[in-house]
């Protein structure tokens, strides 16, 4: 049982000491943030990279666009996912499975592959450079349509038949009994949705060329310039850009924990 813990606070150390690297790096001169020895601690913080990051590029504009995009994407992928996955759980059409299947399939196809003619699309549309083609190609999730449907496998076939008897539509099985069974599903959907939203740096870089337009992530790139890079700066906005992925773990994490805790049971 030792050698358990000891393994566990091993590999949880292993994963914080980049985070910690970056709050020390955030309050450090450019020449002192790979300095050797590692000075964890900064002897004298340099807390003015946090006020700087706010007037070397817009940050504040920045943040605005990424939480735009992440709140209504995530919003949109689970309305999505979870009205596609009550099709699939618990109605009967011809060729469900096979409709299914070959959606989940697409999961295995990197976005590299098809992000071409998807661009070549958004620009036929008139979309290119609008928030609306990002919004447009992230709506939808075959990998949350498959998490969501096996959940709602394990909500009983007699509670909808229970439902239709009473005179309920399938929209409203869906919204008054699938959804508040399912939060623990939806919750770990919203997770994994908007950190993925949050940190999508290739989509917004491809479709978004107007600076008021770009996301947080693009915008930590101005900071490396031809011929040099400011680390301080870039490592004190990186310390404000992970802030509401936090907050939103925080928040959802006792329906997460509840979520692993119920596939385990089922399992």
């Amino acid at each position: 049982m030792v050698l358990v813990y000891i393994l566990l606070f091993a590999t949880v150390l292993a994963m914080l000491v980049p985070y910690i690297w970056m709050l020390s790096s955030s309050l450090k001169l450019n020449k002192d943030v790979f300095s050797f020895p590692m000075q964890w601690i900064p002897a004298n913080p340099r807390w003015e990279n946090f006020t700087d990051i706010w007037t070397r590029i817009p940050l504040g504009r920045f943040i605005f666009n990424t939480a735009k995009l992440s709140i209504i994407v995530t919003i949109l992928q689970l309305l999505t996912s979870s009205f596609a996955a009550y099709a699939f759980s618990k109605l009967h059409f011809r060729g469900k499975n096979f409709i299914f299947l070959g959606y989940i399939a697409t999961i295995a196809i990197p976005w590299q592959a098809y992000m071409v003619p998807q661009f070549i699309l958004m620009r036929y549309m008139g979309l290119n450079n609008t928030h609306l083609a990002i919004i447009l190609l992230q709506a939808f999730s075959a990998f949350g349509v498959f998490m969501m449907r096996q959940f709602y496998q394990g909500v009983p076939d007699e509670l909808c038949e229970a439902a239709r008897i009473d005179g309920l539509s399938e929209y409203g099985i869906w919204a008054r009994i699938m959804l508040p069974l399912s939060k623990p599903a939806l919750s770990t959907l919203t997770i994994f949705t908007f950190v993925a939203t949050w940190n999508d740096f290739l989509g917004p870089m491809i479709y978004l060329t107007d600076t008021k337009l770009k996301t947080i992530q693009i915008g930590l790139r101005m900071f490396i310039s031809q011929y040099s890079a400011e680390y301080g700066l870039i490592m004190a906005a990186s310390v404000v850009s992970i802030i509401p992925v936090v907050i939103v773990f925080l928040a959802l994490q006792k329906y997460f924990v509840q979520g692993v805790a119920a596939s385990g049971i089922k399992g």
